[in-house]
């Protein structure tokens, strides 16, 4: 059984152990793969595993001996899905491996803005407060989030999470979601009628939908207006969810206060993505999935994937 790792070192640059994977059949990882190697990497192999490395429909074509595909993430965009159907290729992906880290990540960004701890470390180790006249002092505004309303679209396992967080820190929560469970838990807690709705009345917003055609572009200039001007924005979701023009210039007219991003429509950004260069803008770069504890449980559901798939008894499958 051979099994091609195509992109390898996002989920394991060195610190985790491909062990587990290896045990089930003959292996060859790669730590990433252009477009042009991936029909020689691939071929012969029953089993890929690929991360960002796209299979469309032309190379799985050329492709006769897959029998089973392995997306190393939940998104599985990168793969045509419809092709493989065709060809009786089983696809599977890894949900719900990453739900706490994402949702930490959602408040080191938004707290960041709320006391720009980077910014008054910086001023300490230059000496400003050992100049200081006074026992204390702040550069920026400092943001207290009881009481403030933290509007989240899409309420899946991540935005409920992120729910959680909120509430202990006081906040009132206000979600928009294609479909509404059952929140009664929940104390200041409701749905919002409408995402205008939500970006009216929300102090926050984060997002944790899904990328459709629907949400494509979901957040745009009109929606931006409609927004505080005190108003934060947080997307820890996908990048094209987001008009980064009308962000950039959103951000730059003071229409909202402030943004924290961790996907942007281009990964990695053009030089010139207008986001860089916002003001009161944070970006990190994809790593909400990434802390060392989702990677392992990444790989651990991987390797549970395919040996269910070996079994017969395939899981997380998405291409049923």
């Amino acid at each position: 059984m051979k099994i091609v790792v195509l992109d390898g070192y996002a989920l394991n640059p060195g610190d985790l152990s491909w062990d587990p994977i290896k045990a089930l059949g003959d292996v060859e990882i790669y730590d990433r793969t252009p477009e042009n190697l991936i029909l020689e990497r691939a071929e012969g192999a029953e089993i890929l595993l690929t991360n960002k490395t796209p299979l469309n429909r032309e190379t799985l074509s050329k492709l006769p001996d897959v029998k089973y595909i392995g997306v190393l993430a939940t998104g599985y965009n990168v793969v045509d899905i419809d092709a493989a159907k065709e060809r009786n290729i089983v696809v599977t992906n890894v949900p719900a491996y990453s739900t706490d880290s994402v949702a930490q990540l959602v408040f080191a960004l938004l707290l960041e803005h709320c006391h720009h701890v980077q910014e008054h470390s910086n001023a300490v180790r230059r000496g400003d407060w050992s100049s200081s006249k006074d026992f204390t002092f702040w550069n920026y505004p400092l943001i207290e989030l009881a009481d403030k309303t933290m509007g989240i679209i899409g309420f899946g396992r991540i935005g409920q999470k992120v729910a959680d967080v909120a509430q202990v820190f006081g906040m009132k929560v206000i979600a928009h979601s294609r479909t509404k469970t059952d929140q009664s838990h929940r104390k200041n807690f409701r749905w919002a009628d409408s995402l205008d709705e939500l970006l009216q009345e929300s102090d926050v917003v984060s997002i944790h939908c899904p990328l459709f055609e629907e949400t494509r572009g979901l957040i745009n200039m009109d929606k931006l207006r409609k927004m505080k001007k005190t108003a934060f924005l947080i997307n820890t979701s996908r990048g094209p969810v987001v008009v980064e023009e009308d962000l950039a210039q959103a951000l730059n007219k003071g229409m909202i206060a402030g943004a924290g991003l961790d996907v942007l429509s281009q990964e990695p950004p053009a030089k010139d993505n207008p986001l860089l260069t916002a003001k009161n803008c944070i970006i990190t770069p994809h790593i909400a999935w990434a802390t060392k504890e989702a990677r392992q449980r990444l790989m651990k559901i991987a390797t549970e994937n395919l040996k269910a798939f070996l079994d017969g008894k395939p899981i997380n499958v998405v291409n049923l």
